[in-house]
């Protein structure tokens, strides 16, 4: 399994809940972008409408050796789930704080997949609680 991206700020930023993988409807331009590292997904975010999942604001650079004219690098894609996830998913996103995030893109028997987390935002006191705990064993390895 190839990582291509990462998405490490979701980790100080949401609590994840459940983990989901979808594949993605992409050109086969932008499969070679991606796979050349070209692909970002720190904002990147899952969306459900009409029964259908959508990854929005992922950074896909136009590859460089084709001919793409208005190539828009943050259009929203497809995501390919199984319709009982999805159904799964509208019930979970619609209770209040949760969201999809894009956590990690990858490669999978040859088919490139997003790793989406069902989080729920943390607070600014629980990020400050977590970085007393750190630096508590920090300390207590020290002596």
């Amino acid at each position: 399994m190839k990582v291509f991206a990462q998405n490490r700020k979701a980790r100080n930023s949401y609590n994840f809940e459940e983990f989901y993988e979808a594949g993605i409807v992409l050109s086969g331009p932008e499969t070679k972008s991606i796979r050349t590292g070209s692909v970002s997904i720190v904002d990147a975010f899952a969306i459900i409408e009409n029964e259908e999942a959508f990854i929005m604001e992922m950074n896909i650079e136009p590859y460089k050796y084709a001919d793409q004219i208005e190539y828009d690098p943050k259009s929203q894609r497809k995501l390919l789930l199984h319709k009982n996830e999805i159904k799964r998913l509208i019930g979970l996103t619609s209770q209040k704080g949760f969201t999809l995030i894009a956590t990690k893109l990858f490669e999978k028997n040859g088919y490139i997949k997003i790793e989406l987390a069902l989080a729920k935002g943390k607070k600014d006191y629980d990020k400050r609680k977590k970085i007393i705990e750190k630096q508590q064993l920090k300390e207590i390895k020290d002596y």
